[in-house]
């Protein structure tokens, strides 16, 4: 499948997203600055979010509207949260259009009906739906009625509540879907990660399986393109130290290029179940070890291990026969260095 053109798929360099998240810090020059950084180190594509605060909580004192007490945001109002993550429309019109100066691939996710009407305006080429919408089953029409291919991750919900969402998402009229496999904590434990799920998503809902990663570091999204992963989402920032709303779990550019290089050598990597010599492996068996006479031996004489040995190069008989060629003689005179060959054996 594609996505915005670029071919996607198990063999193929994964699609690697570069996640602004809120480490512009409302700042276009920061969001621009953070996307030219991502692209220079080899992002597929960079990801924005595009909502509304006042859609996505209300401004209530209660204590169902603070944040997670042992996340990132602790002991923070939502409203807060969304107030200090937000890049507003107009400031996203100036980034979509410098990315389409520069052919940069830039797309954003969603989280409600006014932001897709917006995400349309700047001809959004990817939607991306993320965990915490996966059962805003309504915005999943919405974006889905859009036509474009559709990335949903999966933090947090069960089976089911997947099938829905792919369900509602097909039925809506999305014809190219990935699915995101995603542990919805900040970082996230490396053991929670439950990577081995992503071949069964990939059978349980035919399509394409990535991983939006929020541990620290790149191992798990390496392991996660070893298991079949073709969409790899982290987070990134300018500087972890400088600040930014998911900057503690996200990482530095220089970090980020490392991983958009060993992805791609873990994908390469993979290739087939076959089990053998490769073509660069074949100029190398000539240089395992055979049997060789070590010492001058006469027509007649027996071969024992003072004139017969198992060494390097690979040219005469294989080690294997060892044992055998110790109950016979030589066939003829044989010199120091020459590879034993069953026409030597009598």
């Amino acid at each position: 499948m594609q996505l915005a053109g670029v071919e996607i798929g198990v063999g193929r360099k994964p699609f690697v997203v570069a996640e602004i998240s809120g480490n512009h810090c409302q700042s276009t020059e920061t969001a621009i600055e953070l996307i030219e950084g991502a692209w220079e180190a080899g992002a597929s594509a960079v990801k924005l979010q595009t909502f509304l605060p006042q859609l996505m909580t209300l401004d209530v004192d209660r204590p169902a509207f603070y944040a997670n007490p042992e996340g990132p945001w602790k002991g923070q109002k939502l409203i807060d949260v969304y107030r200090r993550s937000v890049l507003p429309f107009e400031a996203q019109r100036e980034v979509y259009r410098h990315c389409a100066s520069r052919g940069i691939l830039v797309f954003s996710a969603p989280f409600d009906e006014p932001s897709v009407e917006f995400l349309e305006t700047v001809q959004n080429p990817i939607y991306k739906i993320a965990s915490f919408e996966l059962v805003h089953l309504p915005l999943i029409r919405k974006v889905a009625a859009t036509g474009k291919p559709v990335i949903m991750s999966t933090g947090m919900a069960t089976t089911i509540e997947i099938a829905e969402a792919v369900e509602t998402a097909r039925s809506s009229g999305v014809k190219d879907l990935v699915l995101l496999k995603c542990t919805s904590s900040y970082p996230a434990p490396p053991a929670e990660s439950n990577l081995a799920a992503i071949p069964k998503m990939r059978a349980l809902f035919d399509c394409e399986v990535g991983l939006s990663d929020h541990t620290l570091g790149i191992g798990a999204a390496l392991a996660a393109v070893a298991l079949g992963a073709t969409v790899i989402e982290k987070h990134v920032t300018l500087s972890r130290a400088a600040g930014g709303v998911d900057a503690s779990f996200s990482l530095e550019l220089d970090e980020f290029a490392r991983l958009v290089v060993e992805a791609g050598r873990a994908a390469e990597s993979i290739g087939d179940a076959t089990i053998g010599p490769t073509d660069a492996e074949t100029s190398g068996r000539a240089r395992r070890r055979s049997l060789y006479v070590v010492s001058e031996v006469r027509k007649g004489e027996s071969f024992d291990p003072a004139n017969v040995a198992v060494i390097r190069p690979g040219l005469g008989l294989a080690p294997k026969y060892y044992d055998d060629v110790l109950r016979r003689r030589a066939a003829r005179d044989l010199s120091a260095g020459t590879p034993l060959s069953w026409e030597d054996c009598a």
